[in-house]
């Protein structure tokens, strides 16, 4: 059963755009979609990190809205890290899922039992996933990729229950 869900930003939880306003200040955009994805996570009792190479406050403060569990910004080797946070959390290889869109997502995910990836990731990352999600990065995948996990594991139908009171 998946225990943790590992999730990239830029390109996964995002369209992949960097955009700035007129201050210089970062801006991104995230799909509610897969807000409420998160939520059904968190319902079903499934921890989520962030993990990413970059740091924003955008993602700070997404991260603190949605209530992930762990947020990593700035991650230049994310597999060495994950490598490390699995072996002080205790977790193994089948308890861990992955959702990330670019090669430098690669390495990482060799080291998941479960990875996903949203319909616009880089061919070689398509080829990797055992689940490609119907919707892009930043447009719902990480809800996708969510579901597909809770279904495999049959937990999706409580989770609906506790998170939204919705019966699926």
């Amino acid at each position: 059963m998946i225990r943790l869900l590992v999730l990239d930003v830029d390109g996964t939880m995002t369209d992949g755009g960097v955009y700035y306003d007129g201050a210089g200040n970062e801006m991104k955009k995230f799909a509610i979609k897969d807000g409420a994805g998160l939520v059904l996570a968190r319902a079903a009792g499934l921890q989520v990190m962030i993990c990413t190479g970059r740091a924003s406050e955008a993602v700070r403060r997404r991260a603190e809205e949605l209530k992930v569990t762990y947020l990593y910004q700035g991650v230049a080797d994310k597999a060495a890290f994950l490598r490390g946070f699995l072996a002080e959390q205790g977790l193994r290889r089948e308890e861990v899922a992955y959702c990330g869109d670019d090669l430098n997502d690669l390495a990482a995910m060799a080291l998941c039992g479960f990875v996903t990836c949203p319909a616009d990731a880089t061919p070689a990352v398509a080829r990797r996933a055992d689940y490609r999600c119907p919707r892009r990065g930043g447009e719902g995948a990480v809800r996708d990729a969510v579901e597909e996990i809770l279904r495999r594991d049959g937990r999706l139908a409580d989770a609906a229950r506790k998170a939204f009171d919705a019966e699926l």
